[in-house]
């Protein structure tokens, strides 16, 4: 976990993400998940660029399947940003950092 994110579970997942004044972005990974140890340092830069602006969770798909069904996750990783308790934006697998921020961007603004 990097310094800038935060872990997540089920039990916390309302309280952390969905009532979060600041927009949340979730990455939903595993331990067995390659491409998500490959996304993971890019999920941290965005974390400290965007301080202040964004909070960005960890969430073990294996250990919270039911915030994983409740949004429809079919792979990992997939990142979501949660905003005012919507999902409001999804990059699912491994992308450039690029690919990534045009999608999160226009709500974070």
């Amino acid at each position: 976990m990097g310094a800038h994110t935060f872990d997540v579970n089920e039990s916390e997942f309302k309280q952390e993400v969905l009532d979060s004044d600041t927009p949340v972005l979730v990455d939903f990974w595993a331990e067995w998940c390659g491409p998500c140890k490959m996304v993971a340092p890019i999920v941290d830069e965005i974390a400290s660029e965007y301080e202040g602006k964004l909070r960005v969770a960890k969430l073990d798909a294996d250990t919270n399947q039911n915030v994983v069904m409740q949004y429809g996750v079919m792979g990992i990783p997939t990142l979501i940003l949660f905003k005012g308790g919507e999902a409001v934006a999804r990059v699912t697998g491994f992308r450039p950092k690029e690919n990534i921020m045009r999608e999160l961007l226009p709500h974070i603004g």
